[in-house]
């Protein structure tokens, strides 16, 4: 009962699954009951199996790809609406700041100042 192995990862495998299902059937049903074409016909069955549990594996990795893509859509959506707020609050607070404290900061930014998020003390009434 030898069949031809082949050099490709999966070939083998398969082969190797062949070789070890015909042997569990011999000794399951007796080497006398297992000739020629019953031993063809369990390779087939054997075979039409495996395709079936690769088929439901293959439709479970897709249906959890499709789930997760369109998690990612929905993610995608809110970060860009989002974006499109902050982007909107950006320019609003350019248009109100006055050009000396977008210049503050400006070099507040380049140097890494960690009183860029403080409140700026501007001119006030003073007591």
């Amino acid at each position: 009962m030898n069949s031809p192995c082949y050099p490709l990862a999966m070939d083998v495998g398969v082969c190797q699954l062949r070789s070890f299902s015909i042997s569990f059937l011999s000794s399951v049903l007796g080497a006398e009951s297992l000739d020629n074409s019953s031993s063809g016909a369990s390779v087939v069955a054997i075979d039409n199996k495996i395709e079936q549990a690769m088929d439901l594996v293959k439709s479970h990795l897709m249906y959890a790809v499709r789930e997760e893509v369109e998690v990612l859509k929905e993610q995608i959506k809110e970060l860009m609406e989002r974006n499109s707020q902050l982007e909107q609050e950006n320019t609003l607070l350019k248009n109100l700041a006055s050009p000396e404290q977008l210049a503050q900061f400006q070099a507040e930014v380049q140097t890494g100042s960690p009183t860029a998020g403080a409140p700026n003390p501007g001119p006030g009434p003073t007591a």
